[in-house]
């Protein structure tokens, strides 16, 4: 058997060099945001691949508009309500200086991306009124972000489902054999099932390094079925209601059409985690960072090849501990409230 994939020394999107996390939870609502934040403006790209987008700024990262770098991304709850957060982050990082500049004698113009989730009909206390907590919770979020992430009910993955199950925040790293650091956080809140049907194993199971999601393998009698739709998928999805939302960073030197692959390859790693994927009620969306601290070897082609690859393992990885470490809420039962404690789903 091939050796193991190292991964970075927490496992988790920090362990890219430059890139912190901060996360914020309304406990009533179920709902909850989460920052990521570059120490210093970084090169971006985003593929947009669900059917049901709710996304900001996700133009501005097209290799060939103006502005290459951004300085934060926000992942929210709320629905069309949570892309507020992202102005949050952006007065934030504005009172401190951050943020692109045409000159020094006017406010600068903090770059923040950001995609949200559907969590409005998991519960919560959503009587809000005129004033949701996103912009608040974002705020909160960004002063709180360090090396360390809470996984599962944390952050936006408060009120996620994925399938049937409770979804979560997940998060992993790998480091290539050639030195590159890659990381991956995502909200996973799909249609889709993570679970391979009728049995308590991760679709995401080969790429598993040690037993960061449980550990569950396939009985060596199991036999492959197929159904049209997995029994512990979302039976009645709705548009907008579902999504699968991320971040993958890695420290090499890419160009903005290199990312822009990048982004494009990691996207996979959902259909690696997840089945259904992409289908017209997910607003499933990758955004793709690259610190440039690693020059990249040539042929660069090949080279991006090998790291895409390796993102989209990543990402699958970030999407299966999300799911396993979240805890029940509601009527939603975690992963391990409904294998490991011997319930049935």
């Amino acid at each position: 058997m091939p050796a193991m994939t190292q991964t970075g020394k927490r496992n988790l999107i920090t362990d890219v060099a430059g890139i912190w996390v901060g996360q914020a939870e309304d406990a009533a609502a179920r709902t909850g945001v989460t920052v990521i934040l570059a120490e210093r403006p970084v090169a971006a790209a985003a593929d947009v691949r669900g059917g049901a987008p709710g996304t900001n700024e996700t133009e501005i990262l097209d290799p060939g508009n103006l502005v290459g770098a951004i300085d934060a991304i926000t992942l929210s709850g709320g629905s069309v309500y949570g892309l507020g957060s992202a102005s949050g982050v952006v007065a934030w990082l504005g009172a401190s200086g951050r943020g692109f500049r045409f000159r020094s004698d006017i406010p600068s113009a903090p770059i923040v991306p950001g995609a949200v989730i559907f969590d409005l009909a998991n519960g919560g206390d959503k009587n809000w009124g005129a004033h949701p907590p996103y912009r608040r919770l974002a705020i909160a979020a960004a002063e709180r972000a360090g090396m360390d992430i809470d996984l599962g009910n944390a952050g936006a993955g408060l009120g996620a489902t994925a399938g049937i199950y409770k979804g979560g925040t997940g998060s992993a790293s790998i480091v290539t054999d050639e030195g590159f650091t890659l990381g991956a956080i995502v909200v996973v809140n799909s249609v889709g099932s993570p679970i391979i049907p009728y049995t308590d194993v991760f679709w995401a199971f080969p790429m598993e390094q040690g037993e960061e999601f449980g550990g569950r393998r396939l009985a060596p009698d199991f036999k492959p079925v197929a159904p049209v739709l997995p029994p512990d998928a979302k039976q009645i999805p709705r548009a907008g209601a579902n999504t699968t939302i991320a971040v993958i960073a890695t420290d090499a030197d890419l160009s903005r059409l290199e990312l822009k692959r990048f982004a494009i390859m990691a996207a996979d790693g959902f259909a690696r985690a997840l089945r259904p994927v992409h289908t017209p009620f997910d607003g499933d969306t990758v955004f793709a960072v690259a610190t440039c601290a690693r020059p990249l070897a040539e042929p660069r082609p090949f080279a991006l090849l090998q790291l895409g690859n390796a993102a989209a393992d990543c990402l699958a990885r970030a999407i299966a501990r999300g799911v396993y470490e979240a805890e029940s809420l509601g009527e939603h039962l975690s992963y391990r409230e409904c294998f490991l404690a011997g319930k049935k789903h």
